[in-house]
């Protein structure tokens, strides 16, 4: 591979390749410390009761960075090499840095697939990818965010209307807006991981032509520490009480179809709903969709551009 070509170094989460694999990933998310046998049984109880013990997760990741890599050909053929780094499984996000080494790439652009940064998420993902880089010699430029490009706006736009259709639109609808929570502590240094996932919630609510809404958490750590909320099934008793009948989920702080999205709401939100009488719909993750290709080949474009 020529050394004139631009790596693209695409982090995410990471998820096992097998189901095999879950102990080992669980271990790595503890920091080394392996789960007690009831915690490995608990998380591996909600990949079999999403995928059924196959693994269609991992391949929603490999699919978007190919995606990138068509959408990146399309912008400046020959220019760009896509690589994945994980933060939790293999290849790792340094395991992805050293491919590029070896490959002779000599500058490079990070960016995860996750549109809203954090300290906690996007800004440590850029912060290993960057120390592998300065080690291996590779000038790396990071994507901190890309909440409100005009693409990945219409591609989730077109969702929310699209998801509205299966609802009686003569009664009320309650759309929720939700992502990851994360540690409250966040707020002490002024991270932008809320105001930009608000923003991102107005401009999508606002070009939808949806008035009520409002946004809410999901998928809090077991920590004892204190996570941002109020928590999504907190969120539906609250809607329940004020007697709505029919919810929306759009968990805009994801891009596929990832665990929190298949389990914490497909089957966990979406049973509580049930419960209290009311219908719930998600809508469609992006995973592949050309708009959000577009954003990020666009925003790794712009950053090597410019940088």
């Amino acid at each position: 591979m020529s050394n004139n070509r631009i790596g693209v170094l695409v982090m995410s989460y990471g998820t096992p390749e097998s189901m095999d694999g879950i102990e080992a990933y669980y271990t790595h998310i503890r920091r080394g410390n392996a789960p007690a046998p009831e915690q490995l049984a608990e998380l591996t109880a909600l990949y079999e009761a999403v995928v059924g013990g196959v693994f269609p997760l991992r391949e929603n990741t490999n699919r978007q960075v190919t995606g990138l890599q068509t959408a990146l050909d399309a912008i400046a053929p020959g220019r760009y090499a896509c690589y994945q780094g994980l933060k939790h499984a293999s290849p790792f996000i340094e395991d992805g840095v050293a491919k590029m080494a070896e490959d002779g790439i000599k500058r490079a652009v990070s960016v995860v697939l996750a549109p809203h940064y954090s300290t906690m998420s996007v800004g440590g993902y850029n912060k290993r990818a960057n120390e592998k880089a300065e080690e291996l010699g590779i000038e790396m430029a990071s994507v901190e965010s890309y909440h409100l490009h005009p693409k990945l706006i219409e591609a989730l736009v077109d969702r929310v209307v699209s998801a509205l259709n299966k609802f009686d639109r003569k009664e009320p609808i309650k759309v929720l807006f939700s992502a990851h929570s994360l540690p409250v502590r966040i707020r002490e240094s002024n991270d932008p991981y809320e105001s930009q996932l608000m923003e991102t919630s107005s401009a999508v609510a606002e070009r939808a032509g949806v008035t009520d809404w409002e946004f809410t958490w999901q998928s809090a750590g077991r920590t004892r520490e204190p996570w941002l909320g109020p928590d999504i099934l907190e969120t539906l008793q609250d809607v329940a009480d004020k007697n709505y009948k029919q919810v929306l989920s759009v968990p805009v702080g994801f891009v596929s179809d990832h665990l929190e999205v298949l389990y914490d709401l497909d089957i966990e939100a979406k049973a509580a709903a049930s419960e209290l009488g009311m219908k719930f719909e998600r809508i469609e993750m992006l995973n592949t969709d050309p708009f959000y290709m577009e954003t990020l080949a666009e925003s790794v474009e712009a950053k090597d551009r410019w940088r």
